[in-house]
């Protein structure tokens, strides 16, 4: 499959980069928290708050196995936590080029502190909280990815650039082999 699939931290750039290389590439994206919450008719925040996030992270891996069976040369963002399971870190790779979109905490602080829609980041102090989750979630994004690009002081279309040439890279290494 060519998929280009997107993880990473919420706040790392995952649904505009997934948007502009939709544009760039003439692919359809996917947005798997979109897509659950079509399927749920009701926000991540409401499902959250309702069913908890045991709930939600298995609504998760049943969306990355219907994609498995469905999509094809698409740009598929995924949420934040998705990557956590093994499970989902298999179905990923099953799905095509995982690319880790990585970002430091003060970064994705800076992006999210105004964004009352991040259940994970509620109360307390929100950039410790993003600090000790990306610290947990690095290895498990590591896991997953194909890629790792830093985001950090990248305009999008360097981003865009990166992700391109790294897929146009794959593609021809398979034609090679073939």
């Amino acid at each position: 499959m060519g998929n280009i699939i997107l993880i990473g931290f919420m706040g790392c750039g995952k649904t505009t980069v997934g948007l502009r290389l939709s544009y760039r590439l003439r692919r359809t994206v996917i947005d798997t928290d979109k897509e659950i919450e079509k399927e749920e008719q009701r926000t991540i925040s409401e499902i959250f708050a309702t069913d908890g996030e045991a709930y939600f992270r298995d609504r998760e891996t049943a969306c990355l196995r219907k994609l498995t069976e469905s999509a094809d040369n698409q740009i598929i963002s995924v949420g934040g936590g998705l990557p956590l399971r093994e499970e989902n870190r298999e179905l990923l790779h099953k799905l095509g080029q995982v690319f880790y979109l990585r970002a430091t905490g003060e970064t994705i602080y800076e992006r999210v502190k105004e964004d009352t829609t991040r259940p994970l980041l509620q109360g307390g102090d929100p950039l410790a909280k993003i600090g000790k989750l990306l610290k947990e979630r690095d290895p498990y994004y590591n896991a997953a990815a194909d890629v790792v690009i830093n985001v950090d002081d990248k305009s999008f279309d360097q981003i865009l650039d990166e992700i391109e040439g790294k897929v146009n890279e794959r593609e021809e290494n398979r034609k090679m082999e073939e």
